[in-house]
């Protein structure tokens, strides 16, 4: 069983910065690709990335694109997630999920969920 954990969360004035990461344990997830999904009060959850497991293929959502940008360190099995120019809207739970995908590419469903961690911006 594939253990999640977020951590970095916390709150931020608009324009600033965070780093969340994301650290897998209990399980092998060597070749997990990795997402970050968001959800905020009274809304559905929404996907904001993924990496790949080699780490080659990245995916963002448009609101995010230019903003967030995910990195992965294989050796220590944590995945990052740089979130810079932070506004209003991006306030919500954050979860990591993975998925064992032993292909370049980012898979369609996620098995492992962390439990989240929250990101507040204020304005």
């Amino acid at each position: 069983q594939v253990h999640l954990r977020e951590a970095g969360g916390g709150l931020v004035q608009a324009g600033g910065s965070l780093r969340l990461s994301c650290a897998a344990s209990g399980g092998a997830c060597s070749s997990c690709a990795v997402g970050w999904f968001r959800q905020a009060p009274g809304e559905k959850r929404e996907f904001v990335s993924a990496i790949s497991w080699a780490g080659s293929t990245t995916s963002y959502a448009d609101s995010v694109k230019g903003r967030f940008t995910m990195s992965k360190n294989n050796a220590q099995n944590t995945v990052y997630l740089q979130m810079n120019s932070l506004k209003p809207e991006d306030t919500a739970v954050y979860y990591c999920a993975a998925e064992p995908w032993l292909t370049d590419q980012i898979p369609p469903t996620w098995r492992y969920w962390g439990q989240g961690t929250q990101v507040t911006v204020s304005s």
